[in-house]
C-alpha cells in the first residue's frame, strides 16, 4: 500500500476505534433501526401487505401511508447506514446490548406489519390449508375451495398459483397459527410473528452460551445488526425458524455430551431439515466439528434425525418436496448467473448448466472460506466458567467448529446459488460470530447489503412505474455486479492471504488466538 494510504488508512482506522467511532456507530444504528421499524409501523404500502382488520393483534401505530418511492428510499438509507453501523460495531469489537434494548427490539418488530415480501401471507395460507385438512402441497392458493376463502385468497403474485416448498414442521407451525388465527389473516401472521421474535431471541440465547466472552460479536453480527433484523424479523420469514433450530442443535451437542445430547441436537436438527431443506448444511457442520473422534455420538446424531425427519415425511406425505425440482432451475434477477442466462438466450437446457456451474462454483467459495475461517478460541471467560463447573460435561470446542462449518459450507452455497435472495443469508449470519474477524466478513456483509438493496421494496404489487424502473435497475444491474466483485475478492484474498496448509485455518482444528 501507498504510504499516504497507508497513513490515511491507520487515522480512520484510529477514528473508528475511538469515542467518535462509538458516537458514529450508535448514531447509524438508531437512524437504520428507526427508518425500519418506520416502514413497518405505518399503514400498508409498497413493502408491506395490507392483511385487513386487525382483531385482537395489533394493528396499524402510525395512521398514514409511505409512498412507493419514500418508502424505497428509507428502506435503501436504513440498510446503507446499517451496513456502515456492522462494519464500524465490526472494527471496535465491542458494543454488546443490554437485555433492555434487546427486548425492546423485539417488542417493536412484534408490533409491525411484516415488510420486504408477501410470504408471509403464502405462511398463512399453508397453514390454513394443512388445518382445514386438506394437504398444501398439492393445493395452489388461487384454485383452492374456488379461491374465496378470507385467508389463502390474500396470497400475492406471483405465488398464487404455487403449492408449499416448506417442509412439514415448518408447514405444522404454520397450521398451529391458522388454528389461532382462524378467518383472520392478520391474527394468523400476528402469531407467526410471535414464533419469529421468540426464533430471533432463541438464536441469541444459544450463540451467548456456545460462546461465552464474545457478546459483543453476537451482538454485532446478529442482534444489532439492521439487516438482518429487517430481512429476517421485520420479514417474518421461515429461513428465522429453520436457523433458530439449526443453532439450538449445535448448543444441545455443545452443551451435552452422551448420547441424551446426541439425540437432542439430531432432533433439533431433523425440525430445521424439516422445515426448509437446505438447513441439513447444520447436520452435515456437526458431524464435520465432532469428527471421528466421536464416532457414537455422530452416529446416535444420525440416527435420531432420520428418525425424525423420516416421521414428519410419512405424516406429511409423498408430495412434500415437488417443488424443489422447479427450484433448482430458477435463477434469480440479482445475481450474475442471470447474465449468463440472457446472453445464452435461456431454455431448461442452459437453467441446468447454470445449476451446475453454481454448484462447482459453490464448492470454490467454500474451499477459500475454509482457508479464511478461524473459529474463535476460548475466552478467558470460558475458562472461567469452567473452572466454576458452569459448563461442567460440555464439549467445548464443538459448537464454535461446527458453527465455522457451517459459515464454509453455507457460506459458499450462498454466494455461488442461482437462485437466492437476502433471507437465505441468516443461516450464515447466526454462525459468523464462532468465528474470528476479518475479509470473511467483508465479503458477507456486501453481499447481504447488495442483495437487501436488491429486493426493496419486495413486493411485486403496489409500485409506480419510476420506482420499478429504479429497483428493476439495482436489482438487475448494481447487485449481480457488486456479488460478481465479491466473488472476485473473496477468490483473491483466499489465494493470498488464505492459510490452507496450516491446521489453525481449518475448523476442525485449533485457531490462533484473537
Amino acid at each position: 500500500m501507498h504510504p499516504v494510504s497507508q497513513r490515511v488508512s491507520d487515522i480512520g482506522g484510529r477514528l473508528a476505534r475511538g469515542p467518535v467511532g462509538a458516537r458514529l456507530r450508535t448514531g447509524l444504528l438508531v437512524l437504520s433501526f428507526a427508518l425500519l421499524l418506520l416502514v413497518g409501523l405505518t399503514l400498508p404500502n409498497a413493502a408491506a401487505s395490507d392483511l385487513g382488520d386487525r382483531g385482537w393483534a395489533p394493528g396499524t401505530l402510525l395512521p398514514f401511508a409511505l409512498g412507493p418511492a419514500l418508502v424505497t428510499a428509507a428502506m435503501w438509507t436504513a440498510y446503507t447506514v446499517g451496513a456502515l453501523a456492522v462494519a464500524l460495531s465490526l472494527l471496535r469489537r465491542d458494543g454488546e446490548l443490554p437485555r433492555p434494548v434487546v427486548g425492546a427490539l423485539a417488542v417493536a418488530a412484534a408490533l409491525t406489519t411484516p415488510f420486504g415480501s408477501g410470504d408471509h401471507v403464502s405462511y398463512a395460507a399453508y397453514g390454513r390449508i394443512l388445518s382445514l385438512g386438506d394437504n398444501p402441497w398439492l393445493e395452489s392458493p388461487d384454485r383452492w375451495r374456488g379461491g374465496a376463502d378470507p385467508v389463502v385468497s390474500r396470497v400475492e403474485a406471483p405465488w398464487t398459483e404455487e403449492p408449499s416448498v416448506y417442509g412439514p414442521f415448518a408447514t405444522l407451525v404454520q397450521g398451529l397459527t391458522s388454528l389461532g388465527g382462524g378467518d383472520s389473516l392478520r391474527e394468523t401472521v400476528w402469531l407467526w410473528q410471535l414464533v419469529v421474535v421468540a426464533s430471533w431471541l432463541a438464536v441469541r440465547w444459544c450463540l451467548r452460551r456456545l460462546l461465552p466472552g464474545n457478546g459483543a460479536r453476537i451482538d454485532a453480527v446478529w442482534t444489532a445488526n439492521p439487516l438482518v433484523f429487517s430481512v429476517g424479523l421485520l420479514g417474518a420469514h421461515v429461513d428465522l425458524l429453520a436457523t433458530a433450530l439449526g443453532v439450538a442443535a449445535v448448543w444441545a451437542a455443545h452443551r451435552h455430551v452422551g448420547v441424551g445430547g446426541a439425540v437432542l441436537a439430531g432432533t433439533l436438527g431433523a425440525l430445521a431439515v424439516s422445515s426448509k431443506f437446505t438447513y441439513a448444511v447444520f447436520l452435515v457442520a456437526l458431524l464435520l466439528a465432532l469428527g471421528g473422534r466421536r464416532l457414537g455420538r455422530s452416529v446416535v446424531l444420525v440416527v435420531s434425525a432420520v428418525v425424525v425427519t423420516g416421521a414428519l415425511h410419512v405424516w406429511a406425505g409423498p408430495h412434500v418436496y415437488d417443488q424443489l425440482g422447479r427450484s433448482a432451475r430458477a435463477v434469480s434477477l440479482a445475481t450474475p448467473w442471470r447474465w449468463l442466462l440472457e446472453v445464452s438466450g435461456g431454455g431448461v437446457d442452459v437453467r441446468m448448466r447454470i445449476s451446475a456451474l453454481a454448484a462447482a462454483a459453490a464448492v470454490v467459495f467454500a474451499l477459500c472460506l475454509l482457508r479464511l475461517v478461524h473459529p474463535v478460541t476460548r475466552s478467558p471467560a470460558t475458562s472461567a466458567s469452567t473452572a466454576a463447573g458452569a459448563t461442567v460435561g460440555a464439549d467445548v470446542g464443538v459448537g464454535a467448529r461446527a458453527l465455522a462449518w457451517v459459515v464454509v459450507l453455507a457460506g459458499g452455497y450462498a454466494l455461488a446459488a442461482s437462485y437466492s435472495l437476502p433471507w437465505y443469508d441468516l443461516m450464515v449470519w447466526s454462525a459468523l460470530p464462532a468465528v474470528t474477524v476479518g475479509a470473511v466478513d467483508a465479503v458477507l456483509l456486501a453481499r447481504l447489503w447488495v442483495m437487501a438493496m436488491a429486493y426493496t421494496p419486495g413486493r411485486v404489487l403496489g409500485m409506480t412505474p419510476g420506482v420499478e424502473d429504479v429497483t428493476m435497475a439495482v436489482r438487475t444491474q448494481v447487485a449481480p455486479a457488486v456479488l460478481l466483485a465479491a466473488w472476485v475478492w473473496l477468490v483473491r484474498t483466499a489465494w493470498r492471504d488464505g492459510s490452507w496448509p496450516r491446521r489453525a485455518a481449518r475448523p476442525g482444528g485449533s485457531a490462533p488466538r484473537r
